[in-house]
């Protein structure tokens, strides 16, 4: 793990209480193992939570290497992001340095995981191209919906859906003259109806995320119904869900839970399949997950599957 620097992150605060008043920081590049790319990381279709400052998120596909400032809200707090040289540098209305390190994945080891990983063309080249991207560990309920949301779409759509939601039914947050929204509540969600949530865009999707958001709010099924469970046994739980099957369940595990062996089964690792490991081709969804998560190197085989999927959406 990084050592954590809460003492820089007081010194810096520029006044007023920790909700009121705004706190800087920086974690050094240096310090993360394995190194960072924050573009890539929240780019990459496996967050929906982050959102680039100048409006431009997931407007170009190849997304990696830049410095844009990027922000989200977690538990009512404000947390503002970018990546320059030799830094992370936050700013947020709350200590975000052991914020950022938990949700951005930044104790994982990249070079222990590249190194523990099976060698391929593929693989190596989606390595090569994305070196830097880390799994999330996204809020369990906001990652639930935009997966939900995300059946046969483009991750810029998924992206626009959820800040159509947020927009609408989050609570606004106001810092230095700037108003944010959160990520709404299972209740707020609730309360809506279908219609509301067609006119959103959100289509037949409308009522899962509805339901679901039901679900949670009352307390029927929750995320402390799936957390800890063996993987394939969350993934069983998590299908209990309404519009989640076994891929949008893969997705929770791996970006909100830490399952980092979950391999969502989407169109691009089932074009990788057929292409490339096509003895991994088992008929069903759960031989076909065993067979593929054996071949990406088993423990850490979703950080293949992420790495692959990126590289697959984007190459020229």
């Amino acid at each position: 793990m990084v050592p954590h620097r809460r003492a820089q992150s007081e010194r810096l605060l520029s006044g007023g209480s920790p909700r009121g008043g705004v706190e800087r920081g920086a974690i050094p590049i240096s310090a993360i193992p394995g190194g960072l790319d924050l573009q890539a990381t929240v780019e990459s279709g496996q967050s929906y939570l982050w959102t680039r400052a100048d409006g431009r998120t997931y407007e170009r596909e190849r997304a990696r290497g830049g410095s844009a400032w990027y922000w989200t809200v977690l538990d009512g707090e404000v947390i503002r992001t970018r990546q320059v040289d030799d830094a992370l540098e936050w700013e947020a209305t709350t200590d975000a340095d052991p914020l950022l390190r938990e949700l951005l994945g930044l104790g994982d080891d990249l070079d222990a995981i590249v190194a523990a990983t099976p060698s391929d063309d593929l693989i190596d080249a989606a390595y090569d191209a994305y070196r830097g991207l880390r799994i999330v560990r996204d809020p369990f309920f906001p990652c639930l919906v935009s997966f939900i949301c995300s059946a046969q779409m483009r991750v810029a759509r998924i992206f626009e859906m959820g800040a159509a939601l947020r927009e609408t039914y989050g609570e606004t947050i106001t810092v230095d003259g700037t108003t944010y929204h959160a990520f709404p509540t299972p209740g707020r969600l609730a309360a809506t109806t279908e219609a509301e949530l067609r006119d959103l865009g959100l289509g037949y999707r409308a009522p899962y995320v509805r339901r679901t958001a039901e679900m949670v709010a009352s307390g029927e099924r929750t995320r402390d119904d799936v957390a800890g469970l063996p993987y394939e046994e969350a993934r069983e739980a998590l299908t209990g869900f309404v519009g989640v099957g076994p891929k949008v369940a893969d997705c929770v595990l791996l970006f909100s839970l830490g399952y980092l062996e979950a391999v969502p089964l989407d169109t691009w690792i089932r074009t990788a399949i057929e292409d490339h490991y096509p003895d991994c081709a088992k008929g069903s969804y759960a031989e076909t997950s065993r067979a593929i998560r054996k071949r990406f190197g088993d423990e850490y085989a979703g950080y293949t599957q992420t790495y692959v999927f990126a590289h697959l959406r984007t190459r020229e």
